[in-house]
């Protein structure tokens, strides 16, 4: 496989004039380990970040609760001044306890806190895009998330925040959000074999708004599918690369954000883009998603 430059082609959030190729990097793991504490090797977690810009990454997803603080202090140190077009997505919602533990954090001043921590560790003077994180530990839980969301609509009009996007939500709660500041991208759990958000994806295209799937790969637990292993091997590339390469053909508005501390597995990532599935191919690993629903 080559070098593409554009990333499985590039993707505008609705309103505005962010275009972002829809390969990404998330950054949760240049942290140390569990997301907590300082990386083992700093160097490696600068060249990282480096090489995602250099090859032609311009959408970074991170969150100043990794760490709690550090990622976004790496990223500042990496990469500030930031190159033009680069567009840094963060999220609020959580606060890390004393004993590494995730604890919600969606009050008005736990927000507000949150968003001038994040301008302060990243060096920024406006957020380009905030994602509100609400739910669950791995999907939505349904209920009005107004309160939270106005607060946030507050801070875009004092002009701390460009942009307003969610995480992990339903449908109803993105239709309860539109009625309170435009929302330019939902981040949900979603892959080849997690499959739930499959008629919220159609709907969200057809309104042009982003979607950008947390846990591309599995998560804490690595996709395993004898299909994934099956179509990699004739393809000469790795699983991973073929379940990213899926997500890129599932639809037009999915942007990719998978993270990794290693440059190697940076390129791999990346490289996953330039991929090609024919229609026989996708529809076998359509299987995958089918089989974990039966």
């Amino acid at each position: 496989m080559t070098n593409q430059p554009t990333l499985g082609g590039s993707f505008t959030l609705p309103g505005t004039s962010m275009t972002v190729n829809r390969m990404g990097y998330g950054a949760m793991q240049l942290a140390g380990p569990h997301v907590w504490g300082p990386p083992r090797d700093m160097d490696a977690a600068i060249s990282v970040l480096r090489e995602a810009v250099a090859f032609g990454v311009n959408h970074i997803d991170t969150s100043d609760f990794y760490g709690p603080h550090v990622t976004n202090q790496i990223i500042k140190r990496a990469l500030h001044p930031y190159p033009d077009g680069l567009v840094i997505v963060t999220k609020l919602g959580a606060r890390r306890g004393e004993d590494q533990s995730w604890i919600p954090a969606l009050s008005r001043q736990d927000l507000i806190d949150g968003v001038h921590d994040n301008l302060r560790n990243l060096g920024l003077e406006r957020l380009d895009v905030v994602n509100l994180r609400v739910g669950g530990v791995m999907g939505p839980i349904e209920g009005s998330i107004e309160a939270p969301l106005t607060v946030l609509a507050e801070l875009q009009r004092e002009g701390l925040i460009r942009h307003v996007g969610l995480s992990n939500v339903s449908p109803e709660q993105l239709a309860e959000s539109q009625a309170i500041t435009k929302i330019v991208c939902v981040q949900n759990l979603y892959n080849v074999a997690h499959r739930n958000d499959d008629g919220f994806i159609d709907d969200l295209v057809k309104q042009g708004i982003a979607y950008v799937p947390f846990f591309p790969l599995g998560g804490f637990t690595p996709l395993q599918s004898s299909v994934l292993n099956s179509v990699a091997a004739s393809s000469k590339v790795t699983p991973m690369q073929v379940a990213l390469a899926w997500l890129l053909h599932r639809s037009p508005n999915i942007l990719l954000i998978p993270g990794t501390s290693s440059v190697e597995h940076l390129r791999e990532n990346l490289n996953a883009a330039a991929l090609q599935l024919s229609a026989e191919t996708l529809a076998e690993l359509n299987s995958i998603g089918e089989a974990a629903r039966a």
